[in-house]
């Protein structure tokens, strides 16, 4: 994309002030923004500095290139309330975050004769300089008409990051997955340090962090040798280590006896031990599948580890 585009920027989120920053940087010019809240208004004011602050379909009117980066839930309504007022004009390019939507969503600006454009980062934000420079690198996701599909892969390569073309149909899932991988992640590093501290580790980031940083590395080259169909990575599951893949059944057993104390101990603990169970039961059962565990390994643990009578513990 060699040509400098005006760019209107709908929502200050931590996604839209920063990729607004970024084309910035990338010889755009950013028109206007729209920013609600006192911390959007502040977030526009850091990373756009100088940019008016305007009314949504002021900023639609200016602009070139609309970056829509509302609430996903919010962006249905948005594109068609703007059509309903004219306000989208032939030739516009309008580019959305969601990353479970494709281009349907933005229908009611094609019919207008707006160039539609489905573009979303694989990354988590702050809302802050900081995102500036993990965007090199980053994949986004970009789906779009085929005659324009270039455009959407010459935005993101302006922005620094990778174009991965997701079909429309596959967005969902797309999005299901990153939101599986790095959500649950999360959750699970926080149950982690919490279960830690309650066995008087002093810094459970200190353990925690050197541990999962080599699991998710082998976790990601396991993923990558599945995809390539090699032996070694026939489940994804070639880095798995710990009771499980070992088949120990009477530490796995001795697990959920201790985190079901923790959860009658420790306030908010609740949850560690069902999904403990949860993943250790996927876990066995890849472990199954990609050879690691024979089949009455794996049988013996899935007994112990099946829900208790009365539900999860």
């Amino acid at each position: 994309m060699t040509d400098r585009l005006g760019v209107g920027v709908v929502g200050a989120g931590r996604v839209g002030a920063v990729l607004g920053s970024a084309l910035r940087a990338a010889g755009h010019a950013v028109v206007g923004v729209s920013a609600v809240s006192q911390e959007s208004r502040d977030r526009a004011e850091a990373l756009l500095p100088g940019v008016p602050v305007l009314e949504v379909p002021d900023v639609v009117e200016r602009a070139e290139l609309v970056l829509l980066t509302v609430p996903d839930d919010a962006l249905a309504d948005l594109v068609a309330g703007l059509a309903r007022l004219g306000r989208w004009q032939a030739g516009q390019l309008v580019v959305h975050t969601a990353g479970a939507m494709g281009v349907g969503v933005l229908e009611p600006a094609r019919v207008a004769g707006a160039i539609p454009l489905a573009v979303h980062p694989a990354m988590t934000f702050t809302g802050t300089s900081l995102d500036l420079a993990r965007l090199a690198g980053c994949c986004f996701a970009v789906t779009a008409p085929a005659p324009v599909l270039p455009i959407a892969q010459a935005l993101v390569v302006e922005l620094g990051g990778e174009p991965v073309v997701v079909a429309e149909e596959r967005r969902p899932l797309y999005h299901a997955a990153l939101a599986h991988g790095a959500n649950h992640l999360v959750v699970l590093v926080a149950q982690a340090a919490q279960a830690l501290a309650a066995a008087g580790v002093p810094s459970p980031d200190r353990v925690l962090g050197p541990l999962l940083g080599a699991a998710l590395d082998g976790a990601v080259r396991s993923a990558v040798a599945a995809a390539s169909g090699t032996t070694a990575g026939a489940a994804g599951v070639g880095a798995l280590t710990g009771p499980v893949v070992r088949g120990d059944v009477a530490t796995v057993g001795a697990h959920l006896d201790v985190l079901a104390r923790l959860a009658a101990e420790e306030p908010g603990a609740a949850d560690v031990a069902p999904s403990y169970r949860v993943l250790a039961r996927a876990a066995a059962t890849r472990a199954l599948a990609g050879g690691r565990l024979r089949p009455e390994q794996a049988e013996a643990l899935l007994d112990a580890l099946a829900e208790p009578e009365g539900g999860p513990r």
